[in-house]
């Protein structure tokens, strides 16, 4: 029987589905005793199949409970709805938090403490959107006191140098490095002109490298890390960057 025969009690008057003038004899009380019984067997097929999934679901499912006072991840889904109040892209976490639990309300759901970011979305939850923290104290993070300019804005500091470049655009040569800004576990990298940066931060290009220095090479294209003193079986012309002289120094090595 088609969902719109179960539902309406008739057939569909599409010529796509049409049917013979010797169906058109169900009217007045059959109709209803036929729609009647339609409904309760099609009501009985849907418990057996709803018990048939549960009985499946549940050899995978464990009973979660949690007490007032717990920490818990919050599931980012289209259920929850925090990844719309986040705009959260592709490739990011999947649990939001930890979220502190107030109370309990009723047998399956939860309401959570939301920062003042997720004020908007309803903070009651259901047990299957949430996922058991284990407290660690190595978690918890120190806030850090931030400087404002009057401006309203702040600079990160410069941490160190990570990575080297040069690009020649036309008949010039420009030499840029890779800064980490941040302090603490927050760290942000971008590319700078090494001339303006020797200028601001010069301490970031004097007994930072450990007695190393940078090597570029031509072919390969990029810098890497290596002693002043190196063998290797390549032959290349190379420049390496001095920190005496604060120069690059060009080559042959074997």
């Amino acid at each position: 029987m088609a969902p719109y025969e179960a539902l309406y009690g008739r057939r569909c008057q599409s010529p796509l589905c049409w049917y013979g003038p010797e169906d058109k004899g169900y009217l007045g009380p059959e109709l209803v005793r036929q729609t009647t019984e339609d409904i309760k067997r099609i009501r009985g097929r849907r418990r057996t199949a709803q018990s048939r999934q549960k009985s499946y679901a549940d050899q995978r499912r464990k009973p979660l409970e949690f007490q007032e006072g717990d920490h818990v991840f919050l599931k980012i889904t289209p259920t929850t709805g925090v990844g719309r109040a986040l705009k959260v892209r592709k490739l990011s976490p999947r649990y939001l938090g930890p979220f502190q639990i107030l109370r309990r309300i009723g047998k399956s759901a939860y309401q959570l403490a939301l920062p003042p970011n997720l004020t908007r979305l309803h903070n009651v939850f259901h047990v299957s959107q949430l996922r058991k923290y284990q407290h660690d104290p190595s978690h918890v993070l120190q806030q850090e006191d931030v400087t404002l300019k009057d401006d309203l804005t702040f600079e990160l500091p410069a941490i160190e140098i990570v990575d080297r470049s040069m690009k020649q655009p036309r008949s010039k040569t420009i030499q840029l490095v890779k800064v980490a800004w941040g302090s603490g576990n927050s760290r942000d990298y971008t590319w700078e002109k090494e001339a303006d940066m020797r200028q601001k931060f010069l301490n970031l290009f004097t007994g930072n490298n450990h007695g190393e220095d940078l090597l570029f090479s031509p072919t390969i294209g990029n810098f890497s890390k290596t002693p002043k003193l190196f063998k290797t079986t390549l032959t290349d012309q190379v420049q390496t960057w001095n920190l005496g002289t604060n120069s690059f120094l060009t080559g042959v090595i074997m």
